[in-house]
């Protein structure tokens, strides 16, 4: 290497430590100039397949409408896990809400014969929104609200972020019309689930057996409770209640409190559980009664 080669080496050299220590001091001043704020434990809504924010609005100003919660914000979520909110939480904010709205909201085809491959993809969206929130915010602990889908997703971010140090620690979750050991209809999943005094589903989906590390890893300090519709024949009509209630199996032993609630009539059926009052009124209590 000639003499002027090593000259102009090194003036590259000192030019980039001079534009890394540049970025290192202007990013240090920016956080200093926008801490993140702290805010109470925020409750994250994700909707089912197919569906959008809109299937949550129901039971979110509700909880608006009889001053749960002062705050709900939407998270628009890309295809590609790119998280977008609507506006921002102030730090005085009472119970504030999420509502996830997945643009990518069919993450998983009927004709999905791995369910669990599928699914653990699929929840990284629920990941990709706490992530994000926890670079605008300071919390400990969240939680989680999941219609239909959105249960599974949730399902499968807690059995792969249970020991995640770095992520906070589930507080409640509330499942609606989850089907854990498969929807009425899909592929490899049995007609009717059979569960043993213990709650364990007799057979088995490829989805559930994906879930079953939960036995061992769900939060010991989460509270969880579990909304199914009844609408006569022991099914919301899209899922057997069989397969909502074998969640319990995967999470009673641990959690920190588990219950059942059943619905009955023409409003438990499975798209219109989220529209229903009463369900809003349940959860509500569950998730913020003193």
């Amino acid at each position: 290497m000639t003499k002027k080669s090593k000259i102009v080496l090194s003036g590259l050299l000192a030019i980039f430590v001079l534009l890394a220590c540049w970025w290192l001091f202007f990013n240090k001043a920016e956080q200093k100039q926008n801490p993140a704020k702290t805010i109470a434990t925020p409750t994250i809504f994700v909707h089912g397949w197919g569906s959008s924010y809109h299937a949550e609005e129901s039971m979110t100003n509700y909880a608006r409408a009889c001053n749960a919660t002062n705050s709900i914000i939407r998270a628009d979520v890309s295809q590609d896990g790119k998280v977008t909110f609507d506006r921002t939480i102030s730090a005085n904010a009472k119970n504030p809400i999420i509502e996830v709205n997945l643009l990518n909201n069919k993450s998983i085809f009927p004709d999905e014969t791995d369910q669990a491959r599928a699914l653990t993809k699929s929840s990284n969206y629920v990941k990709d929104v706490v992530v994000a929130l926890q670079k605008k915010y300071h919390f400990n602990k969240i939680n989680l609200v999941g219609h239909s889908m959105g249960n599974l997703q949730i399902a499968y971010y807690l059995k792969n972020n249970a020991a995640n140090s770095k992520m906070p620690q589930l507080n409640k979750q509330v499942s609606i019309a989850g089907h854990y050991n498969g929807y009425l209809g899909e592929l490899g999943a049995p007609k009717h689930t059979i569960l043993t005094k213990n709650g364990k589903p007799e057979k088995m989906d490829t989805g559930y057996k994906g879930l079953l590390p939960l036995k061992r890893t769900f939060p010991q300090n989460a509270r969880v409770l579990n909304i199914y519709g009844n609408t006569g024949n022991g099914t919301d009509g899209s899922v057997d209640n069989n397969s909502s209630r074998s969640y319990r199996y995967l999470v009673s032993k641990r959690a920190r409190s588990y219950q059942e609630h059943e619905f009955h009539g023409q409003n438990a059926q499975h798209s219109k559980l989220h529209e229903n009052k009463q369900v809003a009124q349940l959860l509500v209590k569950f998730l913020w009664a003193k």
